[in-house]
């Protein structure tokens, strides 16, 4: 029975990369994927799913219209061999696209896993990830570390000297250079590192 995943985290803690091996192992054992991420994040290009680590892959581009319920049904009628759906930065995905995610799991029965960040910078959860945390079969933690070695949960956007920014549009893509991966202590004390 397929089942609705989703991997959430705060910032670099990997989850570009651990969807990107999990399309590997599927596609390892002769079985098809099929890859999504939003059109906003294009730091390494539009349709390009890429890990800090190096490792890439082309996706199909999501934007807030974007039907994927009715892309992936497209998909399996030309490829009965698609056997699972991953969807990166998952955070930027509306209510509607969450509601026919669940329809490719429970329509179609294909597994989709979701992968993105559970909440913004002033620790208010994006729209995707507040329904994917009510609907989700499986919720799985990526973890990854603040700069004292606690587990990082928050999100802190900083400025060019590294200041915490408080305020701001909710959605401004960047990574390391814009934001950092603390824990709840040093977000709520705005320490981005270690002195």
């Amino acid at each position: 029975m397929a089942k609705l995943y989703f991997y959430y985290s705060a910032m670099n803690a990997g989850k570009s990369t651990v969807l990107l091996q999990s399309s590997y192992n599927y596609n390892e054992r002769g079985m098809d994927t099929l890859l999504y991420c939003p059109s906003i994040d294009d730091r390494y290009g539009v349709g390009q799913i890429t890990s800090r680590i190096g490792l890439t892959a082309k996706a199909h581009v999501i934007d807030q219209k974007f039907d994927i319920f009715e892309d992936v049904q497209q998909e399996c009628a030309k490829n009965k061999n698609i056997t699972c759906v991953l969807v990166d930065e998952a955070q930027f995905l509306n209510r509607a696209q969450v509601e026919q995610i669940c329809r490719i799991v429970d329509e179609l029965n294909i597994p989709v896993l979701c992968y993105g960040l559970r909440t913004d910078f002033q620790a208010n959860p994006f729209e995707g990830s507040l329904y994917l945390l009510a609907w989700a079969d499986n919720i799985v933690e990526v973890k990854t570390v603040c700069h004292c070695g606690k587990k990082a949960s928050m999100n802190m956007r900083v400025d060019s000297k590294g200041n915490k920014v408080s305020h701001g549009e909710q959605i401004q893509i960047g990574g390391n250079d814009l934001y950092v991966a603390t824990c709840r202590k040093h977000f709520n004390q705005g320490i981005a590192n270690a002195k």
